[in-house]
């Protein structure tokens, strides 16, 4: 991988990947962090006290943020310039990555460590950090294309199977004719005031189709909105076919630019709250575009420079990659089968532990 590290800058959840792992190899990194990004977070005095409570965040760094107090954002700056990288490993980069993935919101606006890791000052200090990641050993894969063998997850235990999702043109089909009619529900329904207190779909993907990936157990922990799954089922599974790689939010713009299907009214409000723009937002149309694809993959590199961004589309026109998790195939036809080997049962010990897999 040659990429500059200010591609990793570009997108939301590559920038709090950066600085997840500054905090990780800096414990007054992770003051300062938490400290600025309480004042800069909308929800502050509220729930991020709460979630300080809950997580067992230090009680001294949540007082000195809570009075205004603490390293300034030029202070943090410097010393993410001065923090010293050389001991990143794979095992550190890929918690940073879930916690980037766990983190993602696209139903209300950034918490307060995504608008800080946004600041001029803060971003211009992670770059440095951002070129050793993308040259550190372990994240080749980030841009790799689908490989033919994947893992479809079935979030229960082994002792619970189910079979693989089939007919999917059925489901997209479906998909379509719900999302249009949502759409004209919400046109008709909900007011066109982007700050209107309204919520809905926010997803960018048909949601109920066959989603796989192609690492375990790293795939497990990379899960956007996830319900704190402890089982988990790997199914071994086989696809071929056209598949669409999207490396680059170039590469997800064009697709909605092909494929354009409306949905402003019905994401209108999420989508303001996640990115700030009020205008016409299109997804693409995936009835569409499986004339051509059978399957569509976000590499990581992708995922983390695209996600939770306004990408333009036209003019007038932009899109959103949201709910879509990196390094995950969505397929658009049956070209995936169940392919010959044992399903494989994993379990971790709670939320944010390693996943483990059950003999």
């Amino acid at each position: 991988m040659t990429l500059q590290g200010e591609v990793l800058l570009e997108g939301p959840r590559g920038r709090r990947l950066c600085l997840e792992l500054a905090m990780e190899l800096d414990q007054e990194i992770r003051t300062a962090v938490f400290r600025l990004g309480y004042e800069l977070d909308s929800g502050r005095g509220t729930s991020r006290v709460l979630l300080t409570m809950v997580s067992g965040e230090d009680a001294v760094g949540n007082e000195a943020a809570a009075s205004g107090s603490g390293t300034s954002e030029d202070q943090l700056a410097a010393a993410l310039t001065a923090l010293d990288s050389s001991s990143l490993s794979g095992t550190t980069i890929q918690l940073a990555l879930e916690r980037s993935v766990d983190t993602a919101r696209y139903w209300q606006p950034p918490d307060g460590e995504d608008v800080l890791a946004a600041q001029p000052a803060v971003r211009a200090a992670l770059l440095p950090f951002a070129d050793r990641v993308l040259s550190a050993p372990g994240v080749q894969w980030w841009d790799e294309a689908r490989g033919v063998e994947q893992w479809a997850i079935d979030w229960r235990p082994a002792d619970d199977p189910a079979p693989l999702p089939r007919n999917l043109r059925q489901a997209l089909s479906s998909w379509g004719r719900n999302e249009r009619a949502e759409e004209a529900r919400a046109a008709r329904d909900r007011p066109s005031d982007p700050h209107a207190p309204v919520s809905g779909w926010w997803w960018s993907f048909p949601r109920g189709l066959l989603r796989t990936v192609g690492h375990l157990p790293a795939g497990l922990g990379l899960v956007e909105d996830s319900l704190g799954w402890l089982e988990a089922t790997a199914i071994p599974v086989r696809g071929t076919g056209r598949t669409l790689e999207i490396r680059t939010p170039e590469d997800w713009t064009e697709l909605c630019r092909r494929f354009p299907l409306e949905v402003t009214a019905s994401r209108r409000h999420d989508w303001f709250n996640t990115t700030g723009r009020d205008g016409r937002w299109v997804i693409p149309d995936w009835e569409q575009a499986a004339a051509e694809w059978d399957a569509v993959h976000l590499t990581v590199l992708g995922y983390l420079r695209g996600a939770g961004r306004a990408l333009q589309v036209d003019t007038g026109t932009a899109t959103v990659i949201a709910g879509w998790d990196p390094d995950c195939t969505i397929w658009l036809t049956d070209g995936v089968r169940e392919r010959e080997g044992p399903r494989q049962a994993w379990h971790r010990a709670g939320q944010g532990e390693p996943w483990n897999r059950v003999p």
